[in-house]
């Protein structure tokens, strides 16, 4: 059976509880780990009351996540640089500095990689529209004329949320830096467009 994407024009309190308690044993345990008992356990909902509404563990998850993005992530705004949209825009706005966010993404990563039906759901629900955004702010720098006509932006957006994942799943705590992503930001895509952060 096909992992559909939710159409969600709002999700119900209930639901969005029952979403919260999904992702926070994703961040915890990851996507493998997960059951749907203990997502009932932990949202203080029956088993049967899940089913009900989602077919499959991987059905709520997806649901989960393209809630989490409608609710929590708006366009990154245009600023007027691309360093500002960057850091506000794509960083905070889209969630690439928050520790939950990014944890959820490593916690759905092998999962992806092994489920075909679930990585199609995923990409089409959240990946697919994080990409688009993340290309405009580029191809909004080339249109100010800070990116050279020709850019790669496909290549740059992917950048940011590559590494981001990546420090998120092979820090340790103790290496976590909070300051990561604006060191990324200046040290490693504005040189790659030959804009260099400001001293």
């Amino acid at each position: 059976m096909s992992v559909s994407v939710p159409a969600l024009p709002g999700a119900t309190v209930r639901e969005q509880e029952i979403f919260t308690a999904t992702l926070d044993l994703v961040a915890e345990h990851g996507y493998d780990r997960l059951t749907m008992d203990a997502i009932a356990a932990a949202s203080r909902a029956g088993k049967a009351t899940l089913y009900r509404r989602w077919a499959s563990k991987a059905e709520l998850v997806v649901a989960a996540v393209v809630e989490l993005k409608s609710r929590t992530t708006p366009s990154p705004r245009d600023t007027g640089t691309l360093r500002g949209d960057l850091l506000s825009g794509v960083c905070v706005e889209m969630g690439l500095d928050d520790p939950r966010q990014m944890a959820i993404m490593s916690g759905l990563s092998t999962a992806i990689h092994s489920d075909p039906e679930l990585r199609e759901a995923f990409v089409e629900g959240f990946l697919a529209p994080r990409r688009i955004e993340l290309e405009q702010v580029f191809q909004r720098a080339v249109d100010r004329g800070e990116l050279p006509d020709g850019a790669d932006v496909a290549l740059l957006a992917t950048v940011l949320p590559a590494l981001a994942v990546y420090h998120t799943t092979f820090a340790t705590e103790q290496v976590r830096d909070p300051g990561f992503m604006t060191r990324v930001v200046d040290q490693v895509v504005l040189p790659m467009t030959d804009q260099h952060a400001p001293r």
